[in-house]
């Protein structure tokens, strides 16, 4: 029987939380008016639903019901959530139409087919708020960011002609051509950082190349001077986590200060490339968004730095996290680990193994344009969606065993790692080639490799966005 209204539950000690499902539940008719103000602000000022205040509980140590909704109410709990969010997604999986989660303040959508067809529906379904931030900058972070660059959108937070302008020089910089000719240089990079620890016999595989690597190869891609990739993986970081970590306001503003200080790095170099353009994508950029060959004007400056910042960022973060949780899995099963050191042949597989079963980038939102329709669920126009990317490669209805890691996995159909539709990932080609030439060298040079058991297990960083090992020790 359709449920029109939202079911209220508990864990024992827990306050009632409106988890909501059901094929046919309305989204305008399931939030109460005191909650409309906070939803209105996540999804944009456009949505006609609200969001429930509850108070927050004792963080709890017991897990409950695995079949009962879930309440999720203070950051201790959101990070429990982040780090494992799949359990969640099975349970949402199973549900009939679409789930709200009120942790994520918006509907997920959590099935295969679901998630492309919003992916497809890109007119129907907007990234203007694609990346929304879970925390707000205080004043005095406030005031550093006041000495940077405007926000802009970029390619991943627009639409229509605004997204396929941004996009159009990065279908140029990141073509197979360019990207194969990045390939030797990466390389030589991957040797030199592992023979840099080699004679060590164990390593922190996160800080010691996992981080590292992508920064040196996005730095090339982009025309940056090797001198300049330090500051810039740091800048990178620092706005990951003014944007999505609770921070004290001292610790905001040393952040802020890192992410001004790659903002104007990046300026810097983007008018050194309109002087003398190269073959790189930053001289790409600059040509594209800017054509002509006078100074540039403030504003077309702040776009540009935008729209390289999110570059670089999206270069380095994601596939630092693919690199650093595909080796995490593959030495977690030391089968797999000796069956690929035995026969690199299946370096390609276990590529496609590593980016499906545990997604770097989990998760996106979407903002509906108008009333549609969704896996049966009404939504008004402004609802937010968290499209999610990692819950779609463990759908049971498209992976047989969907939750084991298997290089050997007999199908190996388009997963959703790097998205899907208009804005699928432009930068998907690199980052396998980086995944692959660091399987390529690790097998080859350590193939004894192995987690270090006299160090802490790995422990996965609280985020959707760049999901990883917060550390990574190994021996060999």
């Amino acid at each position: 029987m359709p449920r029109q209204d939202p079911k209220e539950t508990a864990w024992p000690g827990s306050v009632p939380v409106r988890w909501i499902v059901g094929r046919r539940a309305r989204a305008e008719a399931v939030f109460p008016a005191e909650g409309r103000a906070r939803q209105d602000a996540r999804c944009g000022g456009t949505a006609r639903g609200g969001l429930p205040r509850v108070r927050p509980d004792p963080i709890r140590r017991d897990r409950p019901d695995p079949e009962a909704p879930v309440a999720w109410h203070d950051q201790a709990s959101r990070d429990e959530l982040y780090r494992d969010p799949y359990e969640l997604y099975a349970r949402a999986r199973r549900a009939e139409g679409l789930t709200y989660v009120p942790e994520f303040e918006a509907w997920l959508v959590s099935r295969d087919q679901d998630i492309r067809e919003v992916l497809r529906r890109a007119d129907d379904f907007s990234s203007a708020n694609a990346l929304l931030p879970d925390a707000t900058p205080a004043g005095p972070a406030s005031a550093v960011l006041a000495g940077g660059f405007e926000p802009r959108p970029t390619v991943v937070s627009s639409d229509g002609a605004a997204h396929r302008r941004y996009r159009a020089p990065l279908h140029r910089g990141l073509a197979a051509g360019r990207v194969a000719a990045l390939a030797p240089y990466a390389r030589e990079c991957a040797r030199g950082l592992v023979d840099g620890f080699a004679a060590d016999g164990s390593a922190e595989l996160v800080e010691a190349y996992a981080r590292r690597l992508p920064g040196m190869v996005a730095g090339r891609l982009i025309g940056l001077d090797p001198a300049d990739v330090p500051v810039a993986v740091r800048g990178g970081y620092r706005a990951e986590e003014l944007m999505f970590r609770p921070l004290p306001p001292e610790a905001q503003a040393a952040a802020a200060r890192d992410v001004v200080a790659l903002q104007h790095l990046l300026d810097r170099r983007i008018r050194e490339h309109r002087a003398a353009p190269r073959e790189d994508l930053c001289s790409d950029m600059v040509a594209a968004l800017a054509p002509g060959r006078g100074e540039l004007t403030a504003d077309q400056r702040h776009e540009l730095v935008a729209n390289l910042q999110n570059l670089l960022i999206a270069g380095f973060l994601t596939t630092s996290a693919l690199i650093a949780t595909t080796l995490l899995h593959l030495l977690s099963r030391q089968r797999q680990w000796r069956m690929l050191c035995a026969d690199p042949g299946l370096i390609p597989a276990a590529v496609e193994e590593g980016a499906r079963f545990d997604t770097a980038l989990q998760a996106f939102r979407r903002r509906t344009t108008r009333p549609v329709v969704l896996a049966g669920t009404h939504l008004p126009a402004g609802a937010c969606v968290l499209v999610a990317f990692g819950s779609g490669n463990r759908d049971e209805r498209r992976y047989a065993r969907p939750d084991a890691f298997d290089i050997r996995r007999p199908e190996n159909r388009p997963h959703l790692a790097f998205g899907h539709g208009p804005h699928a990932c432009p930068g998907a080609r690199l980052a396998r080639l980086q995944l692959r030439i660091t399987l390529e060298v690790f097998t080859r040079l350590l193939p004894g490799l192995r987690l270090d058991g006299d160090r802490p297990a790995p422990r996965m960083r609280p985020t959707l966005i760049d999901r990883s090992p917060e550390a990574l020790y190994a021996a060999w």
